[in-house]
C-alpha cells in the first residue's frame, strides 16, 4: 500500500456482462481527507464504488483493491463493511416503513458497544437536528432533503473509517445542497476519510484535497481539487463556466444557426 493511503485501487476492470464498465482504473483515497469523482451520467463513477463493496458479483475481472494494507477484492459485501467502509447510495434508499431513529438503528447493526451507539446517536443529532426533532416520524414521511442527511446518518451509525457518498446532491434544492456539503466537510474534519462520487463538481471540489474526472469508465484527469477548479477545461464542460473565447464561438454559432 502507498504511504498514506487508506484505500487503493489498481487498475481494475469490471463489466456488467459483455459490457466494458471500468477500464483499468487506479485511484487512492489517502487517510484524512476528501476525494471527489467527478463525470457525466454513465461514466462508471458509482461502478468503481460498488466495486470495491463488492455489490457487483465476481467483479473487477482484473486488478486489485486494499484497504488499510490489506485486500478486499473478492471479500463478501459484509466482510468489507465490517472493516471500515460505509456506503450512502444514490437515491437514499431508507426504509420508508421504519421511523428515523430505526433507520439510524440499521446503521449499527454490525456494532455491539451500545455505548458507542449512543455516542454516534447524539453526534448525528449535532449533525442533523431535523432528525432528532422527527426520530419517531416515519422515514417515507420526509423531505428529499430530510432521507438525504438519515441515509447519511445511518452510514455514520458504523462508525466508518471511511465513507462512500453517491451522489449526495442529487435531487436537492441548491440551499439544501449547500448544507449537505457543509455537513460532509464537517463529517471529515472531525476524522473520517470520505470518497465522494458527485456530478456537481463545483461544490465536490470545493470540498475536496483530490479530484478524478472520470470518462467512459477511464480516469482522464486527475490532480489537487485547487488546481483542478482552475482548469479551463474543468471549468468549461464540468461547471459551466465559459471561457471567452467559447462564449463568442458560441454567439457565433447561434448567429448561423438563426438564418438557416
Amino acid at each position: 500500500m502507498t504511504s498514506g493511503a487508506l484505500l487503493e485501487i489498481k487498475n481494475i476492470e469490471t463489466y456488467y456482462g459483455l459490457i466494458y464498465a471500468l477500464r483499468g482504473v487506479s485511484l487512492a483515497v489517502e487517510v484524512g481527507t476528501v476525494t471527489s469523482i467527478l463525470g457525466n451520467n454513465g461514466a462508471g463513477k458509482s461502478t468503481i464504488l460498488k466495486t470495491v463493496l463488492g455489490l457487483i458479483e465476481d467483479q473487477p475481472d482484473k486488478g486489485t483493491i486494499e484497504f488499510m494494507g490489506r485486500r478486499i477484492d473478492g471479500k463478501d459485501t459484509e466482510v468489507i463493511i465490517r472493516m471500515g467502509i460505509s456506503y450512502v447510495p444514490e437515491g437514499r434508499q431508507i426504509f420508508e416503513e421504519l421511523t428515523v431513529e430505526e433507520n439510524l438503528l440499521m446503521g449499527a447493526y454490525l456494532r455491539k458497544d451500545r455505548a458507542g451507539i449512543r455516542d454516534d446517536f447524539e453526534q448525528i443529532y449535532g449533525h442533523f437536528p431535523v432528525l432528532e426533532a422527527r426520530k419517531n416520524q416515519w422515514a417515507g414521511t420526509l423531505s428529499g432533503g430530510e432521507q438525504q442527511m438519515l441515509s447519511i446518518g445511518r452510514a455514520l451509525m458504523n462508525s466508518p473509517t471511511l465513507l462512500f457518498l453517491d451522489e449526495p446532491s442529487l435531487g436537492l434544492s441548491p440551499i439544501l445542497v449547500h448544507e449537505i456539503f457543509q455537513i460532509i466537510k464537517s463529517i471529515n474534519e472531525e476524522g473520517v476519510s470520505i470518497l465522494l462520487v458527485e456530478q456537481n463538481a463545483r461544490m465536490a471540489l470545493a470540498i475536496s484535497d483530490f479530484g478524478l474526472i472520470l470518462e467512459n469508465g477511464r480516469f482522464v484527469m486527475k490532480g489537487n481539487a485547487r488546481d483542478l477548479m482552475e482548469d479551463k477545461d474543468v471549468k468549461e464542460f464540468y461547471m459551466g463556466i465559459h471561457s471567452e473565447e467559447s462564449a463568442k464561438g458560441y454567439q457565433r454559432w447561434k448567429r448561423k444557426k438563426r438564418w438557416r
